[in-house]
């Protein structure tokens, strides 16, 4: 019973958690739109893979992680720079509707499913905030260090985080087929909410809120 009710919070902290607007999720919701589903869900499942990982370093590698603010550092203006990069891919498509023309960054022949690792991976935000919620659950006596309670919380993660993942790919491949003679709005749109996700990401690295800054509160 005590690992069904891990498994829940990890479900339903990672679930709430992935379903802002974000780069990853934004991302694959414009592959379902351009690719497919099946695109789509290699995308997610890339991203899900690299959040686990970042789950169980965050849980048993705490002090290696306090030494590591200048590598996140680095990894927070790398994500600014590719979130720049995907806003533009989006807006340039936008501004060329009759070549149907696809984010340049997402125009490659990279499997689906380690683009989604390789984005999910340079954004070291997840260790901090599952860091944060996994302490609440230690305090709160749910989450106990042993591997069984981990495997089990880490597997509800990976499915909370698959399902925000469905309302991105399929609510972004049923907005695509109703937009479809007006793809170009849809990469305007597209393009807008990266670029604001790039700005929300530097004003927090110039305000050291965002990943290295949540660093030293750990």
């Amino acid at each position: 019973m005590r690992l069904v009710k891990v498994f829940f919070w990890g479900m339903l902290v990672s679930f709430l958690g992935s379903l802002p607007l974000g780069s990853t999720n934004v991302a694959g919701m414009q592959i379902s739109i351009q690719e497919g589903i099946r695109n789509g869900f290699f995308f997610a499942s890339g991203c899900i893979v690299v959040e686990m990982i970042y789950v169980r370093i965050s849980l048993i590698g705490i002090n290696w992680i306090r030494k590591q603010k200048k590598l996140f550092k680095w990894m927070e203006w790398i994500t600014v720079v590719i979130v720049l990069a995907l806003a533009a891919g989006s807006f340039w498509a936008a501004m060329h509707p009759d070549e149907n023309t696809k984010n340049a960054l997402l125009n490659n022949n990279m499997h689906r499913f380690l683009l989604g690792m390789m984005l999910c991976a340079i954004n070291p935000v997840q260790i901090p905030f599952w860091f944060g919620w996994s302490t609440v659950l230690f305090t709160k006596k749910i989450l106990i260090p042993k591997n069984s309670y981990y495997n089990t919380y880490i597997a509800g993660i990976g499915l909370g985080t698959l399902m925000a993942s469905c309302i991105f790919i399929f609510g972004g491949r049923f907005i695509g087929e109703r937009l479809s003679s007006g793809q170009n709005i849809l990469n305007w749109i597209i393009g807008g909410i990266f670029a604001l996700s790039a700005l929300i990401l530097l004003v927090k690295i110039l305000l050291n809120k965002g990943a290295s800054g949540k660093l030293d509160q750990l």
